[in-house]
């Protein structure tokens, strides 16, 4: 099996990368950023070397990368995707000079793929389902950075012809998701018969499994991508207001309470259109969504009964 190095291995998708990747027996070396909480590890601790690292210090990315010879690099750290991290040199550190450093390493090993994360907030605020060369029309300093990584694995991909590509994610839910988060903060507070503070009932989202996701990071890593640097929007094609969201997770869960619209405030970011145009990585590399939103929240409410410890880590961490 390949050996793959998985950054932001300590992170929620990448963790789920990393579970998926020593499942099918792939040899991962799991790197996470210098002082990370890697908790969401705990349980494969032993499995792979796991490797603190700071993407910005070059010199020490291309020692870890020659050092783990991997055949691919999947590429998921990041710093800004969440509302709490607003320092605009850590993000773009993390997001642009830690792609650089890593697409450099790439390059001296002589991998077989490089799988760079994207994100949907590149395109800006759109009224419809962007498809991939539409122009992107970022409005935060992380939609800059990511929409900034991704010309820069774009450029690579066809001056070195590097086998390079990016995942442009839309919202990902499951398991280990970060605890503030919308869709666990409605299964936490859900399976305790509250909601939590809510936006706008009217914002929307294209929420994807999460495991739909790393299905799509395996796909990606497979296969020779004819396009220098392709980008493939992954997301269901099918959005969820935040209002469609909570009474999904009163039926499932039973729910009395009322929720409060309004309690929570809006992002700037936050609209009433968030939809993906998957059509090309569907056609592509033959990937399809498994799980509709409502068997997605089940399955996500079934994984905390489960796990009574997470689940009051999850109360814990959310107050």
């Amino acid at each position: 099996m390949k050996r793959v190095v998985v950054t932001g291995a300590a992170g929620f998708i990448g963790a789920n990368v990393a579970r998926r990747l020593l499942d099918d027996g792939y040899e991962p070396t799991l790197l996470t950023g210098p002082g990370s909480d890697c908790w969401r590890l705990a349980e494969v601790e032993g499995s792979a070397p796991v490797i603190q690292l700071d993407l910005a210090d070059g010199d020490a990315v291309a020692t870890v990368v020659s050092a783990a010879r991997p055949e691919w690099i999947l590429h998921l750290a990041a710093h800004g995707a969440y509302s709490w991290q607003t320092d605009r040199a850590a993000i773009l550190r993390t997001n642009v000079v830690g792609t650089a450093n890593l697409l450099e390493a790439a390059r001296r090993s002589n991998v077989e793929a490089f799988v760079n994360t994207g994100s949907s907030s590149e395109y800006g605020l759109k009224g419809t389902a962007p498809a991939e060369d539409d122009p992107v029309e970022p409005n935060s300093a992380y939609a800059v950075a990511k929409a900034s990584a991704t010309m820069l694995c774009r450029h690579v991909a066809a001056v070195d012809g590097l086998n390079v590509c990016t995942l442009r994610l839309y919202s990902a839910y499951g398991p280990w998701e970060e605890p503030k988060r919308l869709i666990p903060a409605l299964a936490v507070e859900g399976l305790h018969g509250r909601f939590p503070p809510l936006v706008d009932p009217q914002t929307a989202r294209d929420f994807v499994w999460v495991g739909d996701i790393v299905d799509a990071y395996v796909l990606a890593a497979r296969a020779v991508h004819a396009e220098p640097g392709a980008v493939y929007n992954v997301g269901t094609g099918t959005q969820t207001t935040v209002g469609e969201a909570a009474e999904i997770a009163r039926s499932v869960l039973g729910v009395e309470a009322m929720p409060r619209w309004g309690s929570m405030a809006a992002r700037s970011w936050d609209t009433d259109c968030w939809v993906a145009d998957s059509s090309k990585i569907r056609q592509t590399l033959n990937w399809r969504p498994t799980r509709g939103f409502r068997e997605g929240f089940e399955e996500l409410a079934s994984w905390f009964r489960a796990k009574p410890e997470l689940l009051s880590y999850y109360v814990t961490a959310r107050a």
